[in-house]
């Protein structure tokens, strides 16, 4: 079906995923057309079924094959002429907004490259249909059924056991359920800030925190974050100067950059946090991704088991790595600031979907969520070291890839101005996020945010390798007129 050379320099993954794209191209698969299931292939071209599934993967992410279950994989369907006047634009281009409204809009054709979210082929396995169906038939109400305001006691139990895994000693009195990440971060907003307060945020970190604190009137300081945590000095410097309320960290996994924070630098952290009187939110939305998550390394250090809650309002979320469609979330804090968070979620959607939290409850009572964890892992190492590779080649520089998950924080060489190759690669419907784009103070940045599940595939890195070499180039013709002159 597909010839193949082993003396090739080229992986043979790229090689099956080119020479499927070619037979689509050509017509010889048609739209609508079955693809041989991953371990048939594999046994027809002699290759282990690990590379047929990254092939696989990479046509899926290109929009060229859809996944359908159990019933194997598909050539798409010719998608329908996209209208451009059916999507209404939140933002301006490449703000903050407008770059999640993209990664979460899909549009046909356009490469997510820098997306914050996995491909959906990779988790439509997660939770499949029966668990919705034995989810649903928990509840006695079944469609009409109500859900507390703080979440089913049922489910907080099975999170409140989850987390004690990770080490962080928490009860189901002490936790509240939530619709992710941003709902917490929203929460957190409504409950302890107040117009004219000032915030500490990591520099670079999540983008959309940075326009919710604004939108509440509050002033975000900008902390340096390095490969081992926040620069405690320049810390310290601003809890003297500005009396902060509230500092924002991601110790685990940090987005954009993957990095890590060492128990040093935890520790001396808690210390000027107690110091200071300033509450900390530790957001651990990618922690899930991280290796230690699924027996394959040691657990990372987390302020909240470190403190054990002491002065931490500790959030996550199964978004990302179960289903965006449940949109569910959690977030764990001693009683006294539980209070005022589960007021403001009364307050503002009253409470959680009750379907959405049966389902999650069944997902977690079958032990499904460690069995995908060890699923993703495998997948995302091999990820990152195609993409780590292909990022490389193109000629882009990877100085600390961090310990794990989603992202690889990658700099554009000396002289490329990264905001024009972020403009021209959406012109050529591919998705990058750029440095600045990360900063509260939109400081400039040569980096820009890779997410390696759609960073393996060689439109990509035909893409950077061409672009970059051509703004090289006129960069190399401006100095040498500057010279002459």
């Amino acid at each position: 079906m597909i010839p193949l050379n082993r003396h090739a320099t080229q992986p043979l993954a790229d090689q099956i995923e080119s020479g499927l794209a070619g037979l689509i191209e050509r017509r010889q698969l048609p739209p609508g057309a079955r693809l041989p299931s991953i371990r048939a292939l594999a046994t027809q071209l002699a290759v282990s079924p690990n590379t047929v599934v990254l092939a696989y993967d990479r046509l899926a992410s290109a929009g060229r094959i859809e996944s359908r279950g159990t019933a194997g994989y598909y050539v798409c369907e010719a998608p329908l002429m996209e209208r451009d006047e059916a999507w209404l634009e939140a933002g301006d281009a490449l703000e903050g907004v407008w770059l999640a409204q993209q990664a979460n809009d899909q549009r046909p054709g356009v490469l997510l490259a820098s997306s914050g979210a996995l491909p959906p082929a990779w988790l439509e396995d997660a939770i499949p249909a029966a668990a919705v169906q034995r989810g649903l038939a928990r509840s006695s109400a079944g469609m009409a059924s109500r859900c507390p305001p703080q979440g089913l006691p049922e489910l907080r139990e099975r999170i409140a056991l989850l987390l004690r895994g990770q080490g962080i000693a928490v009860d189901a009195h002490r936790l509240m359920t939530c619709y992710g990440g941003t709902h917490a971060i929203d929460l957190i907003c409504r409950s302890f800030l107040r117009a004219g307060d000032t915030v500490l945020v990591e520099d670079p970190g999540y983008f959309l925190m940075f326009d919710r604190l604004r939108q509440e009137g509050v002033t975000p300081i900008a902390i340096r974050r390095r490969p081992d945590g926040l620069d405690l000095d320049q810390l310290e410097a601003a809890c003297r100067e500005h009396r902060p309320r509230l500092l924002f960290l991601q110790p685990v996994l940090h987005s954009p950059t993957g990095w890590g924070s060492s128990p040093a630098n935890l520790y001396r952290l808690l210390v000027l946090a107690r110091q200071y009187g300033v509450l900390i939110a530790e957001d651990d939305v990618h922690g899930h991704f991280h290796p230690g998550a699924s027996g394959t390394s040691g657990p990372p250090s987390r302020l909240a088991a470190l403190a054990g809650l002491e002065g931490v309002i500790y959030y996550s979320s199964f978004c990302k790595v179960m289903s965006p469609a449940l949109r569910m979330g959690y977030i764990a804090a001693e009683p006294a600031l539980l209070k005022p968070l589960l007021r403001a979620k009364i307050c503002s959607v009253l409470s959680s979907a009750a379907l959405n939290e049966y389902v999650l409850l069944e997902v977690l009572m079958a032990g499904r969520l460690r069995k995908h964890l060890d699923r993703l892992q495998r997948r995302l190492l091999q990820a990152r070291m195609q993409a780590g590779r292909l990022l490389d080649e193109a000629g882009l520089r990877l100085d600390h890839p961090g310990e794990g998950g989603l992202f690889l924080w990658a700099s554009v060489p000396e002289g490329v101005d990264v905001d024009e190759l972020v403009q021209d690669a959406w012109r050529n419907k591919i998705l990058l996020v750029p440095g600045a784009t990360f900063s509260a103070l939109k400081t400039p940045d040569p980096h820009i945010r890779f997410n390696v599940a759609f960073s393996q595939q060689a439109r990509l890195g035909d893409y950077l390798r061409s672009r970059l070499q051509a703004l090289s180039g006129v960069q190399d013709v401006l100095q040498r007129a500057a010279q002459r002159s």
